[in-house]
């Protein structure tokens, strides 16, 4: 059987009068404020495996919840059934629940004034006609090109090709109803390589919001192929410290700690090892990390924030300095701050290069390692101290020397953030962080 995802289920003002109708009931509940989401997401995935189809699941999710604020009170309550006394029950619910929650002078909805007046289309939407046998097809092309690129390749975890359409709707008391949709595509392979024993994992992906904008299948497979033989003949090395080149891939998430550091919640829980540090430098001071939510076809873009707030382009370091925290209304209000349309996250985060590529990048560091790869969640984001298991290559000379396993990276964020050298300009554009490949100067690798 042929399975299809249907855009013509994805109905965007079916879901936004939906909201409107759980925001009256809760009107007439009695609630002071209210806000209601509502979602539909239908999506497929195929994995193959050794030319077999080894997965194969369709998904098709929809819900709706709602918020209703009675004073200082909260309440909350979920439903997947889009029935009207459904819903009319999901609002009751929400309200008896406010009844019992404890008082909380800073929650309630976002300032009315706030509000996303007119929000842009961002052209995040693009459906993907895509049949069970297309997928099962490209998928198994993807893993033979991976199979077939070398010898040396054993064995297989598979190719996974995945997409989703959906579509979102938000509204508030506050008279703001919003919706849009969404795509998001993706194809990845996994495959094992071997040696005289010696066996190594890599894989390869690629993701974005229109089909068009992937890789081939081919390209993804022979990447993915290339990058477990480069990695065969693995050595430890002996402990050291030395520079350290983050590839792309994993350059965002060692960014991404510092971004967890400056969330609201990190700070007013105090649990931040950048708490109160906005004003400070915590960067070199080339560096800069901007907010640029309204990316056409950006895999984190988006009109507004969960709380229907607008978005805007923003800069969060500049020179170095932090120049604010990123926050909803809640945690600005616990902070005394207003909120900076964060809610749900931040959106598009970029941190411009000062260098070339990678290549440029190796031959600055002269010796040291190239991190390909992180093991384990070594990161306390209270202190900022980090250790992680690492995977990559020593480098001798700005050149490859061989591959390196069996390393921890270690440092504190603090001291590693300000050790930062160079940013490449090699953005890895598959995630809500794009960043290059980063040089950081003084890591202690630990080996054998």
């Amino acid at each position: 059987m042929t399975v299809q995802v249907h855009r013509a289920t994805l109905d965007q003002r079916a879901l936004e009068d939906i909201v409107a109708l759980v925001l009256d009931e809760a009107r007439k509940c009695g609630a002071d404020q209210a806000e209601a989401a509502a979602s539909h997401d239908v999506g497929l995935s195929v994995t193959a495996r050794l030319g077999d189809v080894e997965n194969l699941e369709y998904t098709n999710d929809r819900g709706v919840g709602v918020t209703i604020y009675a004073g200082s009170r909260k309440g909350s309550a979920s439903t997947s059934d889009f029935n009207p006394d459904a819903l009319r029950e999901v609002v009751a619910k929400a309200c008896s629940f406010a009844k019992y929650t404890a008082p909380d002078k800073y929650s309630g909805l976002a300032d009315e004034e706030l509000m996303a007046k007119d929000p842009p289309q961002l052209e995040l939407a693009y459906p993907w006609d895509l049949d069970s046998e297309t997928a099962i097809g490209l998928a198994i092309e993807c893993e033979d090109a991976a199979r077939t690129f070398d010898k040396r390749i054993t064995n297989s975890e598979g190719a996974t090709v995945a997409t989703n359409s959906g579509v979102k709707a938000y509204g508030n008391s506050h008279g703001f109803v919003g919706g849009y949709r969404k795509t998001s595509h993706s194809m990845s392979c996994v495959v094992v390589g071997e040696t005289n024993g010696d066996m190594e994992r890599d894989h390869w992906y690629s993701a974005a919001r229109d089909a068009a904008d992937l890789e081939s299948p081919e390209s993804i497979g022979t990447t993915a192929a290339r990058r477990t033989v480069e990695r065969l003949g693995a050595r430890k090395i002996k402990t050291v410290k030395a520079p350290v080149v983050f590839a792309p891939e994993v350059a965002r998430g060692f960014i991404g700690h510092a971004i967890g550091a400056i969330s609201g919640g990190a700070q007013y829980r105090r649990s931040s090892f950048l708490l109160e540090a906005a004003g400070e430098r915590i960067f070199p001071d080339f560096f800069r990390i901007e907010e640029r939510p309204h990316i056409p076809k950006g895999l984190a873009s988006a009109p507004y924030d969960a709380e229907g707030v607008a978005t805007r382009d923003r800069d969060i370091v500049v020179d170095g300095v932090l120049q604010g925290y990123i926050l909803s209304s809640y945690s600005a209000r616990r902070l005394g701050l207003v909120t900076t349309g964060n809610a749900g996250g931040a959106h598009n985060l970029i941190v411009p290069g000062n260098a070339g590529d990678m290549k440029d990048l190796l031959s600055m560091m002269g010796d040291g390692l190239l991190v390909c790869e992180l093991i384990g969640q070594g990161v306390n984001g209270v202190t900022g101290d980090y250790s992680r298991g690492a995977v990559g290559f020593w480098i001798e000379n700005g050149e490859v020397a061989y591959p390196v396993h069996e390393v921890t990276i270690a440092g504190n964020l603090k001291d590693l953030y300000m050790r930062i050298r160079a940013v490449g300009r090699d953005q890895d554009l598959r995630g809500g962080i794009r960043c290059g490949s980063l040089l950081v100067d003084g890591m202690t690798i630990a080996g054998a």
